[in-house]
């Protein structure tokens, strides 16, 4: 059998099984997810044998420590995602919600019931966690999922995809409900792409030349967040306690990742005050700081930004500071350099609070709060399945409802139309 005839047949059969799980009653769905986190937590040992595997390559191969950072299935890791399914267990299904039924003149009742996509395709680098977290959201929504991971997790993303299979066969769930396409060859991206009777929907996840490379070569509707270039805007009134907690939190604790803070924009007010302050808490953990002209008065010592610092997504321990002249010019800075993905004011004004929240587009904007907290488990989602930055049919951290649409449903009492 040729690779194209294998994806395809794959395709075929994740259709034939998202109609058995389009019907599945929520006790069955549960019960699936329980069995699932039963069998991350009963074969832990093999799936870090696997991922071990991956991860000695993908050290070969010289991956980044970022890139490493996010193959790995700690302990913690594993324990995440094991929570991750029985929080999602607990989520209230979707499926086969009505809204909005109203009577018409006529007599006929026009309602509304949420429906699963169909066939949804996840493709990814590293993070094997997502092979778990996308066949849990998708499995509560009725979805069938087919997964391309990288070439650096094979290993760990067919192991745990075998698990989870193993759960679905345990109900009597056809296992192609959940399935990685088994080869690293890149051709099989191309062939995917083109699936589109039977694939309704492609999420990709990872670099941006990954996703603008799916976004032009897909003949399937994609839901994207290019990258994530994140700022921290300090405002003339803000609590600098806050503000250090805050910008320390973004960009320490998870540089790798698409919620971690990229730029720091700071108030010419307080500039002399606070940056001393931030830079030596932020050197302190290893960050490299780039600052503009202004920055650089107050901060001899650091690294004169360039212009391609300015919307860059750096992934690593580097900050790209800014100072700006009031909220309006932090403003124009954020739609000048921004990703749409999570923005964030620090601010003891309730005035420009608001207008931030208003004003600024981004898929995330908070007050007095870390970047890191945009994320579908931290807003209450359960496991997210991704962040979309794109506005048609979801926007920001996609949980369980943003994996459904909405069919019309029509009760008569033998109504014809005149």
């Amino acid at each position: 059998m040729s690779l194209q005839e294998k994806i395809k047949s794959m395709a075929i059969e994740a259709k034939k099984a998202s109609r058995q799980l389009s019907c599945l009653s929520t006790d069955v769905k549960n019960r699936i997810l329980a069995r699932m986190a039963e069998g991350l937590h009963e074969k832990r040992l093999h799936i870090q044998q696997e991922n071990a595997r991956d991860l000695e390559t993908g050290r070969a191969k010289g991956l980044s420590a970022a890139m490493l950072d996010r193959l790995e299935l700690s302990d913690k890791v594993i324990d995440s995602m094991i929570v991750g399914l029985k929080e999602v267990a607990v989520l209230p299904d979707p499926i086969g919600e009505v809204t909005e039924m109203i009577k018409r003149p006529n007599g006929i009742m026009v309602g509304r019931m949420r429906i699963p996509l169909g066939v949804i395709s996840m493709i990814y680098e590293s993070r094997p966690n997502v092979t778990v977290d996308a066949a849990a959201l998708c499995l509560k929504s009725g979805n069938a999922v087919f997964l391309r991971g990288g070439s650096e997790a094979i290993h760990s993303n067919l192991f745990l995809a075998k698990v989870l299979q193993e759960a679905l066969a345990s109900e009597g769930v056809n296992p192609a409900a959940i399935q990685v396409v088994p080869v690293t060859d890149r051709e099989a991206v191309n062939i995917l792409l083109t699936l589109e009777e039977y694939i309704d929907l492609i999420i990709p996840r990872g670099g941006e030349s990954l996703i603008r490379f799916v976004v032009e070569n897909s003949r399937i509707p994609v839901l994207k967040h290019y990258k994530g270039v994140c700022h921290v805007f300090v405002d003339q009134s803000a609590d600098l306690k806050k503000a250090t907690a805050i910008v320390i939190n973004g960009k320490v604790q998870r540089p790798g990742v698409c919620n971690a803070l990229e730029a720091l924009l700071v108030h010419q007010d307080i500039a002399s005050a606070f940056l001393p302050v931030i830079a030596a808490e932020l050197m302190k953990a290893g960050v490299e700081l780039r600052g503009c002209p202004l920055t650089k008065e107050i901060l001899p010592g650091i690294k004169a930004a360039v212009q391609s610092d300015w919307g860059m997504e750096f992934l690593d321990l580097i900050l790209a500071v800014k100072v700006v002249a009031d909220l309006d010019a932090a403003m124009e800075h954020i739609v000048n350099f921004g990703s749409l993905h999570t923005e964030v004011i620090v601010t003891e004004n309730y005035t420009n609070a608001q207008r931030f929240i208003r004003e600024v587009d981004a898929s995330a904007v908070m007050v007095n709060a870390s970047t890191r907290f945009s994320d579908g488990g931290q807003f209450g989602l359960g496991a997210e399945i991704g962040i979309s930055t794109t506005k048609l049919h979801a926007y920001g951290p996609m949980g369980l409802k943003e994996l459904t649409s909405k069919k019309f449903i029509v009760y008569g009492d033998g109504q014809v139309r005149n």
